[in-house]
């Protein structure tokens, strides 16, 4: 027996010395990343004071008994706080053209004719027969629903875009919000949307990148909750139900801003603020959070997918690129429309521009993915790929696969790719090519102190303030009147 004992504790000494080797490994390499993460944060333009500032929103806690005039009222006290903290205190070096918090720049929103940062609601000029409920996406702001609001409009319904939690007035608002508060806004957004039409109209969920998550979040709750008021159609674009995998560990990235000397390892990025609707500085809690809704939102649809629930979900519309470097593309087929009933709903997928010379320098990972998006087949939506007629023309056709069919019809549309453009891209989508902000062609009639889509991306390096890659991304839709017909036929929107 004691020799047995003493055979046991030989065999464990080797076992335990393993295990602290093992420890020690990970604990170096913990110890490495965090070390590097603190030196790559600290490279880079410092913090001011739109990246520490951070505005008191209404939490989740109080948004549950808020009405819309609470919002709204909440709403107006935060942006008059930014102005009076922020904007009334900049330093002299802060006071720049290029910088959207000083009130003398041509992109300080105060400056324009309506601020569409913030919440909106467009009443229609002829009876009304519904409404639709739009929400932005990350770091956004309403602004970047308003025409698709207005055709709704145009169609006879109430249009109501909310501006959420954390968004539309400083970077820093971003560290702070929680998904939770993003979809108890929505929730709040919804009430309001019904308290001004009725419980009888039909109601449409318009949903944005990250403001798809919400749509479809709300949409999915109805099912389990009586009490929630069901939509009729959602309508998505570039909708994040999957993000990049780096986003899982964006909170680990974080923790040197535990220590105030490490304050910027809360930023993945620090970017001069000279877009009037969209920050560009971008948090790490942003990120954190993204990954948390679309984990929840993926759970959540497989738990109704295999109690059958989901068989009650309304009709939806989504609009993607197949080419994003935001959301997963894949996750948006894989993830929602293969659990999708046979209801209606279809994926409208914008192919890269397949007349281009880029083949080669097209890398194999993107390649694979856009084959994986757009493989043929039988579904149980209808699938429409907008994509070149051929190799070598521009022209633009729509094939079309119906549900339950593998063989698609296809149409002209009497649309081209601009020969300068290889794809779309996440946040093209909602704009057309006239946006006065990020079209290719803006319309002079609304001046945002810059025209970010129409800046063409040829000359020296060094002279603008941000880098190439930013203005080189696609920034409106040269298929947007498409876009318009595809809402029109799927809503019915004038079928009265």
């Amino acid at each position: 027996m004691t020799g047995a004992i003493t055979h046991a504790k030989g065999l464990g000494t080797p076992v335990i010395r393993l295990l602290k080797k093992i420890a020690m490994i990970i604990a170096v390499s913990a110890l490495s990343l965090f070390v590097f993460r603190i030196y790559d944060s600290q490279r880079g333009p410092p913090l001011e004071a739109w990246h520490t500032y951070v505005p008191v929103e209404l939490k989740r806690s109080e948004l549950v008994h808020a009405t819309w005039t609470d919002h709204l009222a909440r709403e107006q006290k935060v942006f008059t706080d930014v102005r009076r903290e922020l904007s009334g205190k900049l330093t002299p070096e802060s006071k720049t053209s290029s910088n959207r918090y000083f009130e003398g720049s041509p992109v300080n929103p105060s400056n324009f004719v309506h601020d569409w940062n913030r919440s909106f609601v467009f009443h229609p000029s002829r009876p009304v027969r519904g409404v639709a409920v739009l929400f932005h996406g990350l770091t956004d702001s309403p602004y970047s629903l308003r025409h698709i609001a207005r055709h709704y409009s145009d169609a006879g319904f109430v249009a109501l875009a909310i501006r959420l939690p954390g968004h539309g007035t400083v970077p820093a608002g971003l560290t702070k919000a929680t998904w939770e508060d993003w979809a108890q806004a929505a929730n709040l957004a919804v009430q309001e949307g019904r308290r001004l039409v009725g419980d009888d109209a039909p109601l449409h969920l318009i949903g944005y990148s990250n403001g798809g998550a919400l749509a479809l979040n709300y949409a999915l709750d109805a099912l389990e909750n009586n009490s929630i008021t069901r939509p009729d159609k959602i309508i998505l674009f570039s909708p994040m139900i999957g993000v990049t995998r780096f986003a899982r560990f964006a909170g680990v990235a974080g923790l040197p801003a535990l220590f105030p000397p490490f304050a910027k390892a809360a930023w993945l990025s620090i970017v001069p603020e000279f877009n009037p609707f969209k920050y560009n500085s971008f948090p790490v809690n942003a990120a954190r959070q993204s990954y948390l809704l679309t984990r929840m939102l993926q759970d959540k649809i497989r738990r109704l997918s295999v109690n059958g629930r989901i068989r009650d979900l309304a009709p939806i519309q989504t609009f993607q690129s197949v080419a994003d470097f935001t959301v997963s593309s894949l996750a948006i087929v894989d993830m929602l429309y293969n659990h999708l009933p046979i209801n209606g709903s279809e994926l409208v997928i914008f192919d890269i521009n397949r007349s281009t010379r880029f083949g080669p320098l097209v890398s194999a990972g993107a390649a694979a993915t856009f084959d994986r998006v757009i493989a043929p087949g039988a579904r149980d939506f209808t699938n429409r790929l907008v994509t070149n007629a051929s190799a070598t023309s521009l022209e633009m056709v729509e094939r079309v696969t119906s549900s339950g069919s593998s063989t698609p019809s296809e149409r002209r549309l009497g649309l081209a790719y601009p020969r300068e453009v290889y794809s779309l891209s996440h946040i093209a989508l909602p704009f057309p090519l006239s946006d006065s902000l990020y079209g290719m062609h803006p319309d002079p009639e609304e001046n945002f102190g810059v025209n970010l889509g129409a800046i063409a991306t040829r000359g020296e390096r060094g002279v603008l303030v941000i880098g190439m890659d930013t203005l080189m991304r696609m920034s409106s839709n040269p298929f947007f009147s498409y876009m318009l017909e595809r809402i029109d036929a799927f809503s019915e929107l004038h079928s009265q």
